[in-house]
C-alpha cells in the first residue's frame, strides 16, 4: 500500500514538514530537497565532475538569497512539483522519494 500526503505544513522558513496518510510526520529541511531534486539536469550536476580546484562559481541573484520553498503543486495523484526561491521549479518529487527523505518527526 502507498502512502500519501495528508497535510503539509510549514513551521518556519527553512523547514517543511509533510503528515502521511499512515499517520507518519516527516520533516524535510529546504535545503535537502533542494538538493535531492529529481530532475535530470539537477542529476547530471550531481554526477558531474567536480570542478577544478580554485575556480569559483558564478551564481545568479536568486540563487544568492536564503533558500526557500515559495509554492508546492501536486502533480497527478503521485507527487508535487516544489518551487524554490532560487528559480528552480522543474522537479518533480515522488510520493516514494519524499517518503525517503527528510526524518521522522
Amino acid at each position: 500500500m502507498t502512502h500519501y500526503p495528508v497535510e503539509l505544513i510549514q513551521p518556519d522558513e527553512e523547514t517543511l514538514e509533510i503528515r502521511w496518510s499512515d499517520g507518519q510526520l516527516r520533516r524535510y529541511t529546504v535545503r535537502d530537497l533542494r538538493d535531492a531534486c529529481p530532475c535530470a539536469t539537477c542529476r547530471e550536476k550531481r554526477n558531474a565532475p567536480p570542478p577544478p580546484a580554485g575556480t569559483l562559481p558564478v551564481i545568479s541573484a536568486e540563487e544568492a538569497r536564503p533558500l526557500r520553498v515559495t509554492g508546492m503543486k501536486p502533480i497527478g495523484n503521485y507527487a508535487y512539483g516544489i518551487d524554490f526561491t532560487d528559480g528552480h521549479d522543474t522537479g518533480i518529487y515522488e510520493f516514494s522519494l519524499l517518503r525517503e527523505l527528510g526524518e521522522e518527526a
